[in-house]
């Protein structure tokens, strides 16, 4: 079976999108994880299929590199939605579309006529405990010790449509995100699993991050986890409702409106585009 594809990133968090409106294309984990794979495939965090729906314009069909379904990517949704503009599949620069985590609301931003990037409007956090999920005794955990394999930490747990665990570290070159992140990440604290975010505030505006993403291992940056970041320092009162967040890939701006609604926004870029067999 020959696929054609398009391979997009977003501030290095990278993507192989598929346009499967007819419903055509099936593949199971084992072949998208191939596809996934940096040396016997495509490479990507992730892979995404157009599908149509029937709330939105269209639905975003998203899963991470080890071929797990996923709620929803704030890095990918911007991806997707320059693609479907880029592919002619839409005209619309305000685009609705639906993910597992409910339906986004995707404002393209343009440069001399040129898609460039997105504003994603990601809904308001989740705070509730069982409903991130994680196992806690408490309502909200905010800022409360958890113990995994002889390690003790202070975590905040959100939920921006999938699980976040944000940790506040000193220096994020050296935090243990390659040891420390797969534990968490699978952790009985986390019956869906969980993102993992190492988290050090420069100032009220500027934050430094890195993730352990669920599915994918280290990223080079993470959308719900910077928006979850975010969420997590205001909520302890390190910064305020809006910030930059510095990824190894490059920036991320967010903002947690007076509505509780979170604002995402940044670039997308279109890589290459390619047609590719697959057994």
């Amino acid at each position: 079976m020959q696929i054609n594809f398009a391979k997009y990133e977003g501030i290095g968090n990278d993507f192989i999108i598929v346009n499967n409106l007819d419903g055509a294309i099936n593949l199971s984990q084992e072949q998208i994880t191939g596809l996934c794979d940096r040396h016997f495939g495509i490479g990507s965090d992730g892979l995404m299929f157009v599908r149509p729906s029937k709330v939105a314009e269209f639905f975003m069909d998203f899963y991470n590199s080890d071929g797990s379904v996923a709620e929803i990517c704030g890095n990918g949704i911007r991806c997707f939605a320059k693609y479907l503009h880029d592919e002619g599949l839409t005209n619309k620069t305000i685009i609705d579309i639906e993910t597992r985590a409910g339906t986004k609301t995707v404002e393209l931003i343009f440069d001399a006529g040129k898609a460039v990037g997105a504003r994603v409007d990601m809904d308001k956090p989740i705070l509730e405990s069982q409903k991130i999920p994680v196992r806690a005794a408490t309502e909200n955990l905010i800022n409360q010790p958890i113990a995994i394999d002889g390690t003790s930490f202070n975590a905040t747990c959100v939920s921006m449509g999938n699980p976040h665990c944000v940790i506040f570290v000193e220096d994020v070159d050296s935090a243990p995100v390659k040891t420390l992140g797969p534990k968490v990440e699978t952790s009985e604290y986390f019956p869906q699993k969980t993102n993992v975010e190492f988290v050090r505030v420069l100032n009220r505006n500027e934050i430094d991050l890195r993730v352990w993403e669920r599915g994918c291992g280290e990223t080079l940056a993470c959308g719900t986890g910077a928006c979850a970041t975010l969420v997590a320092c205001t909520l302890n009162n390190k910064t305020g409702r809006s910030a930059t967040i510095h990824l190894p890939g490059g920036d991320l701006k967010i903002s947690w409106e007076e509505d509780d609604r979170i604002i995402l926004e940044g670039l997308a870029n279109r890589v290459f585009v390619g047609i590719i067999n697959v057994d």
